[in-house]
């Protein structure tokens, strides 16, 4: 049996489900140094932001069980140089269809990289990060709103030709609400989920152990989460899904596209072990067989 790994989002085709999760993949040259990245179905780019951001103070980073905290803050060049330099790179190295993760403070922000970023022929997809627990401003705030989340998505929607897909926040009491405010806002699919919010207390120091005192915990630990939250929205929605969220084997991304994900993106897993997505994409044909599964789009709910 030759297993059918290629699915569809939002009209453009992938040999594979597989992506990597914005924050844990670059732009892309880290990793085309370890292995030939064209195997990922795409990637989502670094977080990007009007202007460059140095981010948040250090510590960023603490260690959990089955997972991670960060609070990294969208530390990004800003758009204008990631079209200069970080794009042209990447086509020499990269000859897919990329996604772009656009942020802002403000719809205004947003509206901006997208429309810059509209220009950029690399560029399949606008994914909207309106989910983002470590920054003061935006992010979270716009995506734990209805209202806050349709403006972004609006204004985003008025100046980009290409697909947009809003980065939703588990950090909510009902993310099938969000999803169909972002629907009837003009989105043309989801992902779901960006990190949970966190803490750790360093015993020693009885102080946070993050400098921003909380962070995106992510990991293994949020799979069943973001499992759920993928099953609520493809049944609140018609639109599709990217399943985000502690996913780190073939299996887990079997089980996402059964829950009604389109394709999965893989993400603090490529900061444990850079191979990571290509291990999976790897494994999946095996997988596939094993459970019966010819095609993956016979696991679609739509």
């Amino acid at each position: 049996m030759v297993a059918d790994m290629k699915t569809s989002l939002c009209g453009i085709e992938l040999d594979n489900p597989v992506m990597a999760a914005s924050g844990t993949f670059g732009y892309g040259l880290e990793f085309a140094e370890i292995y030939d990245i064209n195997i990922l179905g795409s990637f989502s780019f670094k977080g990007t932001t009007p202007q460059p951001r140095f981010g948040n103070p250090t510590p960023r980073i603490a260690d959990c069980t089955e997972g991670m905290l960060n609070s990294v803050g969208l530390q990004n060049p800003g758009v204008d140089a990631v079209i200069a330099e970080e794009l042209p790179a990447l086509a020499k190295v990269f000859h897919k269809p990329v996604m772009a993760n656009v942020c802002g403070g403000s719809p205004a922000d947003y509206a901006e990289v997208a429309e810059k970023l509209d220009q950029c022929s690399q560029v399949g997809w606008m994914e909207v990060n309106i989910s983002c627990p470590n920054v003061k401003s935006g992010g979270m705030a716009f995506g734990t709103d209805p209202g806050a989340a349709a403006e972004v998505i609006s204004a985003v929607r008025r100046v980009t030709r290409k697909p947009v897909i809003a980065k939703l926040s588990p950090n909510v009491t009902d993310i099938a609400e969000i999803a169909r405010a972002c629907e009837a806002a003009g989105a043309d699919g989801l992902t779901a989920i960006n990190t949970l919010l966190g803490m750790r207390i360093d015993l020693k120091t009885r102080q946070p152990i993050l400098a921003n005192t909380m962070g995106g915990f992510s990991g293994p630990a949020v799979f069943p989460v973001a499992l759920r939250a993928v099953w609520q929205i493809s049944r609140a929605v018609d639109l599709p899904v990217i399943g985000c969220g502690g996913i780190c084997s073939a299996e887990n991304v079997l089980e996402m596209m059964m829950a009604g994900a389109a394709a999965v993106q893989v993400g603090s897993a490529n900061l444990t072990v850079p191979t990571a997505c290509r291990d999976i994409i790897g494994d999946l044909p095996g997988a596939m067989e094993k459970y019966g599964i010819r095609s993956l789009k016979e696991l679609r709910v739509r």
